[in-house]
């Protein structure tokens, strides 16, 4: 099963708990909530914005809704969740400030991943070519982007002090998907994983 995951996603996965209430914002296949289903016999829902996406969820006997995070998570109730997941989704929404705070509300810990626009190939890139950086996560022309708001992992770390957001865990990730340590974590790190709640 964890072959059909892609590596960030595993370590996503590690950090949940046997029989949690999970919602996976953004969930795409389905893949990281069938996954934490069979393996952690997890309460799993999702929300997908395509509805390729969501069809593909279905016929997996997922539990997933069509929906936009950006709108959508206003309406659920306070404390629905254990965790909501948000994986390499942040850059893409168009009020994440919003949308951060609906997940710590609706659940008692969020997980965010997301590529750090701080990685020093990014950042080499820009320099040299002076043009918007193109790589494995960030692949789309800067005309094309769904991404409308990158951010560096400094970038995340001083948004949760300035709103008031505890961060509980968090890890540093190299372009194989493995984790890296901590020292120059806004250079070294191509793309990281928070877990963050109220304060």
């Amino acid at each position: 099963m964890k072959k059909n995951l892609r590596k960030d996603l595993i370590l996503i996965s590690e950090l949940i708990n046997s029989n949690e209430k999970v919602l996976d914002i953004g969930c795409g296949d389905g893949n990281l909530l069938s996954h934490l289903m069979k393996i952690k016999k997890v309460e799993c829902r999702g929300i997908e914005l395509s509805q390729t996406g969501v069809n593909q969820c279905v016929k997996k006997g997922l539990s997933v809704i069509q929906g936009d995070a950006n709108f959508d998570l206003n309406d659920y109730p306070d404390h629905s969740f254990t965790t909501a997941i948000l994986s390499q989704t942040i850059q893409a929404m168009i009020y994440p400030d919003n949308v951060i705070d609906n997940l710590i509300r609706i659940a008692k810990r969020a997980i965010i991943s997301f590529p750090n626009f701080g990685y020093w190939k990014i950042r080499k890139d820009l320099f040299f070519s002076g043009l918007m950086p193109k790589n494995s996560a960030l692949p789309f022309e800067w005309y094309n982007t769904p991404n409308i708001h990158l951010c560096s992992i400094k970038d995340f770390i001083n948004f949760c002090d300035k709103k008031g957001i505890k961060i509980n865990e968090f890890l540093y990730l190299n372009e194989e998907g493995e984790k890296v340590g901590c020292l120059l974590n806004n250079f070294r790190a191509y793309q990281a994983i928070f877990c963050v709640s109220k304060k």
